[in-house]
């Protein structure tokens, strides 16, 4: 009987561990923009670690890790860098990752095409649509659909 009680509070404790962990899970994919014209990549949270590089305004950013006044981001390459956290807005960008991507009128492929996109063109999010499409506005003002497999930032 009290290895049976054992059992239940194990698995109790468990449960409301992997419950408490969930939102951390569900917040783990945080995609921000850069908002500044310029921000400088670095390889550590200090204005004196080694610059690796600049990065543009609206260059989509996935955080990893935040401490405040520096954010570890992932581009979408998959490199790490931190960046400080002024250098980042809140906006959803997405980057076209294939050669050439379509904008769609509506979020079908036969549907009529808007525009074709060439690989890292930045991206305003506007949401996702179902059935893998995603409706996207182009600095210009077009406004239409992707295949959510032609950008990275979702």
């Amino acid at each position: 009987m009290l290895v049976l009680r054992v059992q239940r509070r194990t698995k109790l404790f468990v449960s409301g561990l992997i419950l408490l962990l969930m939102p951390g899970v569900a917040s783990a994919l945080d995609y921000r923009s850069i908002g500044a014209t310029k921000a400088v990549l670095f390889d550590a949270p200090s204005a004196q670690a080694k610059k690796l590089y600049v990065i543009w305004q609206g260059y989509p950013v996935e955080i990893i890790v935040n401490l405040g006044d520096w954010v570890k981001v992932r581009d979408n390459q998959g490199g790490l860098t931190w960046v400080e956290a002024r250098n980042l807005s809140p906006k959803r960008t997405v980057i076209v990752v294939q050669d050439q991507a379509e904008m769609r009128q509506s979020a079908d492929a036969s549907s009529a095409l808007v525009s074709s996109l060439e690989k890292d063109v930045v991206l305003d999010f506007v949401e996702a649509s179902p059935g893998g499409w995603v409706k996207v506005k182009h600095r210009d003002g077009l406004t239409g659909y992707v295949q959510a497999t032609s950008v990275w930032g979702l």
